[in-house]
């Protein structure tokens, strides 16, 4: 995977000459907030996940709609829409896309391993990340989202990781934290699903030790180095306690809350931290043998009050009112904090000289106050969350359409009503938050939405998306994969104000194990100040292209407008032959594009890797540009390029069928073979058919190709969706 091929810019003039086609060839969770648009009326829809669990800790399955009640600031809201998502007979044998497919991104756990560098040692960090990883590696569901931060209170979150299933990145940003000092590569990645490079032989799996064959001395030293650098702890011991501290890092953990808002599903914070002296916020618990107090009460019984300490007694007001509206905005954002004290993994030589148990009271009012649970050995952590895992295997999605909804960013309680036995317990988000503008996000938000819509890789039709993919050979273990982007217009363009159109393109490719193997990125800069109603009329059409190895992949797409913040995404999928066997290969039809309604973009790679690469759509020598959803007026004729590998030199034919929305074989379209063309490669071959669509009537069908032998050795089908306009 080239550097060259991500986060570059392009900068695009649109006049006049729009339409010519020039191409380069060389709350458990109200989650927040879809906004869903049927034709021009847009309505705010409202996911509200809610876990339900008997007397003893057990889900309570067999729940119906009617069973639930849901009230937004008191108004009881109509269900418009309610599945039952149960991890325990959820199949995760299938493909990747099927995986994906089968949870609601709002249904989907996400656990966020937050490493707090303020109130922790970097030797403690050190050990905590072999809990972490352990956890990461034998407890989490295959449709668990993970992401790995750092917490530091003067500067506040970094994110080393996002929400991702590839639990191989995981891993890595436990085993390094992000320093680059450790990364036998590095990675361009702006949406932080990729740490380092897929294709570094030097990245081990999750299941891999820490440091594969070396020392782990020397590379943990390293990390202490840099833990000290970042939380500059080893300086600032005696003021890492203070109340200015505590309030810098309350306030900065309260952002990273309502940024978490972001992200759809609930939210578990597994908070790895020593904590922080909690009698500065909840004052000093009542003893007797306590001489410090003693006085205190003396001197306040001689009205010598001026003497005592209040907030040492009762704690700081301010810090209290400041916490607690930390505590709110987690409870708000559907995040729970899972605190898990590490103040005994450091040794005693490295700890900052502070009693192991002075923190144990801050980490416990956090974990109590946002519902969490509080994990006294940080080792035993992942077996004790057991039970967590166990009581939210069981989600009801339930899906509302509050009406009367203004996008002011205010916060709207949700109540949940359920019929259920004695003894259980109903776990769901407080409320949600209205839309904002986009152009009001944090980018720290911004990139979350678009990460979370990626991880999720559920459908976005805000704006119209289609994707092709295809795999051509490369090299025996590689193929070259061209990802074809058609973007809508009018839809991109909608609500869109000024001159100057920003449009970001986001492609990630993963395994069956959801590791991220290949993505690029791309900001298009266009200026539409000449050419928009033509723009509108038309689109964009985008190359870029994936490295990718042998193997099952889900390719997925996220197209947004930097302005408005709407969004398209698509996820498909593209099986990798192994070429090496030898097996006849039929890539997807590929219609010739005849619409010159396109802008067609190219992606920005290295001119040394461009010479390195042939254009793999061309007949004849003669280079074409394929469509990604090929969509024809009824009457329309068009041709269609098959591409095939290792189907031998005997005479071949191809014959073509058609299936309704339905799926039933229906009669029309005409089919013809022009010719099969000469590549001069080893094993290659390439068809150019006719396709007459004179004889169908409108609408979406699967247009279906088999090239066979005439001895019936061989048979090979490939397919494709097709749109055929008119009555």
């Amino acid at each position: 995977m080239p550097d060259s091929k991500n986060g570059s810019h392009l900068r695009v003039i649109l006049a006049v000459a729009l339409l010519a086609p020039v191409i380069a060839i060389g709350p458990a969770a109200a989650q927040l907030v879809e906004e869903v648009f049927q034709g021009r009326a847009q309505v705010l829809e409202v996911e509200v996940p809610v876990n339900v669990i008997d007397k003893d800790g057990k889900p309570i399955r067999g729940l119906r709609a009617e069973d639930f009640q849901v009230l937004d600031r008191k108004q009881e809201q109509r269900i418009v829409d309610f599945q039952a998502v149960d991890l325990e007979s959820l199949d995760v044998g299938g493909s990747r896309s099927q995986i994906e497919a089968a949870i609601p991104g709002a249904a989907r756990r996400h656990f966020l391993l937050l490493f707090d560098l303020s109130f922790s040692s970097p030797p403690a960090i050190l050990k905590a990340r072999e809990a972490a990883r352990q956890f990461v590696a034998e407890h989490l569901h295959p449709t668990d989202l993970a992401a790995v931060a750092m917490h530091e209170a003067e500067s506040g979150p970094r994110l080393i990781v996002t929400f991702t299933p590839d639990r191989v990145q995981v891993a890595r940003a436990i085993d390094t934290l992000g320093a680059q000092r450790l990364l036998s590569s590095r990675s361009s990645d702006p949406l932080r699903f990729v740490i380092e490079n897929p294709a570094s032989s030097a990245s081990p799996g999750i299941s891999d030790p820490l440091i594969p064959g070396q020392d782990n001395t020397g590379r943990d030293a390293l990390i202490v180095d840099y833990l000290s650098v970042m939380g500059k702890v080893l300086t600032r011991a005696e003021r890492s306690f203070s109340r200015g501290r505590v309030f810098s890092w309350s306030r900065s953990m309260k952002n990273l809350a309502r940024m978490l808002d972001s992200v759809k599903g609930r939210k578990h914070v597994v908070y790895f931290s020593e904590g922080w002296d909690g009698r500065l916020l909840l004052g000093r618990k009542p003893d007797a043998r306590d001489r410090e107090q003693r006085e205190d009460q003396l001197n306040l019984e001689f009205g010598q009050s001026w003497l005592v300490d209040m907030d040492d007694i009762y704690g700081n007001t301010q810090l209290q009112n400041d916490v607690y509206r930390m505590v709110e905005e987690f409870r708000r954002a559907d995040a729970v904090i899972q605190a898990v004290d590490i103040s005994g993994m450091g040794s005693e030589t490295e700890a900052t000289g502070r009693a192991k148990s002075v923190g144990q009271d801050a980490l416990f009012y956090l974990a109590h106050e946002t519902g969490g649970e509080f994990f006294e050995d940080a080792n035993r952590f992942g077996d004790d969350l057991q039970d967590l895992l166990d009581h939210t295997s069981l989600t009801y999605l339930l899906t509302i359409q509050p009406s009367d909804v203004e996008h002011d960013g205010a916060f709207h309680p949700l109540r949940v009503k359920a019929n259920l036995p004695k003894g259980a317990r109903i776990f769901y988000r407080r409320g949600y938050y209205a839309p904002r503008p986009f152009e009001d996000l944090h980018p720290f938000e911004k990139t979350l939405l678009a990460s979370d819509a990626i991880a999720t890789a559920g459908p976005r039709g805000e704006i119209g998306v289609s994707v092709l993919a295809a795999p051509f050979r490369a090299s025996i273990d590689n193929a070259y994969v061209p990802i074809i982007i058609e973007v809508d217009g009018d839809t991109l363009l909608e609500g869109h104000k000024g001159k100057a159109l920003g449009v970001e393109f986001y492609a990630y490719a993963t395994n069956q194990r959801g590791e991220m193997r290949d993505f690029f990125t791309q900001m298009v800069n266009l200026d539409i100040s000449k050419g928009r109603k033509a723009f509108i009329q038309g689109g964009l059409k985008y190359y870029g292209h994936l490295d990718l190895e042998p193997g099952e992949h889900l390719v997925r797409v996220l197209i947004r407008n930097s302005s408005t913040g709407r969004v398209g995404v698509q996820a498909v999928s593209v099986a990798i032959p192994d070429y090496a066997d030898q097996r006849a290969v039929v890539l997807p039809p590929f219609f010739l594009e005849r619409d010159n309604r396109w802008l067609l973009v190219r992606e920005e790679v290295s001119e040394a890797y461009q010479r390195s690469v042939v254009y793999p759509f061309t007949i004849n020598g003669e280079p074409f540009v394929p469509a990604a959803r090929p969509t024809l007026s009824r009457g329309d004729k068009a041709q269609i390029c098959l591409v095939g590998y290792n189907l031998g030199d005997g005479a071949l034919e191809i014959v073509g069928k058609l299936f309704d929305e339905s799926g039933a074989l229906i009669s029309g379209g005409s089919f013809d073979l022009v010719e099969r063309t000469i590549t001069g490669i080893d094993g290659l071959d390439k068809f150019l058919v006719d396709f007459d669509s004179s004889t169908l009537r409108g609408g979406d069908y699967e247009l279906q190709l088999q090239i066979k032998s005439r001895d019936g050795a061989l048979q090979e089908e490939t397919s494709v969706q097709i749109t055929v306009r008119g009555t």
